[in-house]
């Protein structure tokens, strides 16, 4: 598996829990609650799922929201030394997130360069809280995901490379059928279980260093 490509969930995935979901749990009605179940079940899009969520509430609170946060948010154990070891070895690493902006970017700052980072935008001009979406699927997804992963590894990645996914969650799951191998936990996990799709599992980045030693070793 040369010539490595890894695409990188956040949510979920670089940092312990949902941030979107705690957000919700924290600042929102409970109508949110059924739009969550909806897209967990894909009954709804991701895209309907969280532009409704965040509907639900007022752009007053957006400092309130970057400063909850920013201090309950845990970056998973060994990023720094993951995005450390993909530098050393050459491998690019994108930051793929179903998340938004105001919340990915100062959670991963100082750790990973922005131009590297796709995500959802959020607009607080209006009354409540509007997400813009500047990764929509293209000509080749139809799942309204919101922040199209798919697309995004069409756009970033070639035929030539090895892609690796890593991520947590249903919102993966497209990426993970695109990938050559991958590297997940909870429901994806359950997903490349179910569909045999070649992966591991991960707890931390250090695990997913030592995956990635594995098959650099089964390479020589």
């Amino acid at each position: 598996m040369k010539n490595k490509v890894i695409i990188c969930d956040f949510d979920g995935t670089i940092t312990e829990t949902d941030n979107i979901i705690a957000i919700m749990k924290k600042f929102a009605p409970p109508e949110w609650d059924s739009l969550k179940n909806g897209v967990l079940s894909q009954e709804i899009s991701i895209r309907e799922g969280v532009g409704k969520m965040f509907h639900l509430l007022p752009s007053s609170i957006k400092e309130e929201i970057i400063k909850y946060i920013i201090d309950h948010a845990e970056i998973r154990s060994g990023f720094k030394e993951f995005v450390n070891y993909t530098k050393a070895n050459n491998i690019p690493l994108y930051i793929v997130s179903g998340g938004i902006d105001f919340f990915v970017y100062p959670l991963l700052q100082g750790l990973i360069d922005k131009d590297v980072i796709y995500c959802n935008k959020a607009n607080f001009n209006g009354e409540k809280i509007e997400i813009e979406w500047p990764y929509s699927c293209d000509d080749n997804c139809d799942n309204e995901c919101g922040c199209c992963k798919p697309s995004l590894i069409r756009k970033l990645t070639d035929q030539e490379q090895s892609k690796i996914v890593l991520g947590d969650s249903i919102t993966d799951l497209q990426a993970a059928k695109l990938g050559d191998f991958v590297i997940a936990r909870d429901l994806l996990l359950e997903k490349c279980k179910e569909l045999n799709l070649p992966h591991k599992p991960f707890t931390t980045f250090y695990d997913v260093i030592d995956i990635l030693e594995q098959l650099k070793e089964v390479e020589e």
